[in-house]
């Protein structure tokens, strides 16, 4: 064997052994799976025509504004890595204070740490169940990120992190839906968030369901489609829940601006956004809040729900995280809290209530 051709054998067999230790890092979820759910007590059933207060929130792994994280400036030029042990146990305070005061009957949280090295490993949806286990008796949870080390070196570590559902009503089942992962190499891909659909499956009295959904998109680069892609497969799964009469409502954070938004946005921050935002999938089927009427209107200030971690913004200018649900659905009331909200996470939370359909 010549010495070229061992080198070669030798470059190959380091290749394939590095491939095998990322792969052994990294987590490859099914494209659809059983998502974790648990009842600690017996949950009443939902009944048709009922009122259902919901609540769909980021809570930025409880990390607060006080900071400027790497990945809030486009250039990955901010000075934070993470946030302080005491602000994380300020801002569980202050989401647990908010949850309680509202009491919907159902949350939508996104960005919830669990084994992440940036806060301190903990289980952030344990710690919010404990505070708040007389309210939700059930979840369901879905991780959407998770790596035993990134290395990256802004993390050095693991990741972990969570879409999770709380409910004052039973929970049947719960699934992960994979949606489309950005184009890149191998190796990035899979230090990558994998941004999922928790569909959690509420009973109702009549024997029927209603399907609640939990999402969070991938955050928008500019010439790339993957938010369109993302966009799409939802749109294909709510159009699967329709179809089968199968009433059904979503929320989370989307990532995307609502109709005319682009153009007032300050023209250093529209970069990573398209002119024609892809959420029309969405709008032009489905009802949306808020709709692009009031994202739009004489109102529109109040329809803002995120306030990045970015010293060029001085207060919410945006609107990314939303409801859509069944035209069986009915809207009775919408907001996005604002008042007290604003120095917990750079999203603020939306809440609306709803009137479930009674089904012949």
């Amino acid at each position: 064997m010549t010495r070229l051709l061992r080198y070669a054998l030798l470059g190959l067999l380091s290749i394939g052994l590095l491939c095998f230790l990322i792969y052994s890092l990294t987590w490859h979820p099914a494209a659809r799976e059983p998502a974790p759910t648990l009842c600690k007590s017996s949950a009443p059933v939902l009944v048709p025509g009922q009122a259902l207060k919901v609540m769909t929130w980021n809570i930025q792994s409880l990390a607060g504004k006080r900071y400027v994280f790497w990945y809030d400036m486009p250039d990955g030029s901010g000075p934070d890595e993470r946030p302080t042990p005491e602000d994380i146990a300020y801002n569980l305070d202050e989401v647990v204070r908010v949850i309680r005061d509202e009491q919907p009957d159902v949350v939508l949280l996104q960005e919830v740490n669990d084994g992440a090295k940036n806060t301190d490993y903990d289980n952030q949806l344990g710690l919010l169940q404990e505070r708040v286990a007389d309210l939700y008796p059930c979840s369901s949870q879905a991780f959407d990120w998770k790596a035993d080390f990134v290395p990256d070196r802004h993390i050095l570590g693991s990741v972990g992190m969570k879409l999770a559902t709380l409910s004052r009503y039973e929970i049947e089942h719960a699934e992960r839906i994979q949606l489309p992962r950005p184009s890149g190499t191998f190796v990035h891909r899979q230090f990558q968030p994998k941004r999922a659909l928790l569909v959690s499956f509420l009973p109702l009295r009549d024997g029927g369901q209603i399907a609640v959904i939990n999402t969070h998109l991938d955050a928008p680069r500019a010439n790339d489609d993957t938010l369109r892609r993302q966009v799409q497969a939802t749109s294909k799964w709510l159009d699967t829940l329709e179809s089968r009469g199968t009433p059904w409502l979503i929320g989370g954070d989307f990532n995307l601006l609502p109709l005319g938004q682009y153009q007032r946005l300050a023209p250093e921050l529209r970069d990573e956004y398209a002119q024609d935002s892809e959420l029309h999938e969405l709008w032009d089927k489905y009802p949306m809040i808020p709709s692009n009427a009031e994202s739009g209107g004489v109102d529109r200030r109040t329809w803002l729900t995120h306030f990045p971690n970015d010293p060029r913004v001085d207060g919410p200018d945006r609107t990314v995280d939303y409801f859509f649900y069944s035209p069986r659905i009915k809207r009775i009331e919408a907001q996005v809290r604002e008042e007290d909200t604003l120095l917990i996470s750079n999203h603020l939370p939306v809440i609306a209530r709803f009137l479930l359909p009674v089904l012949p």
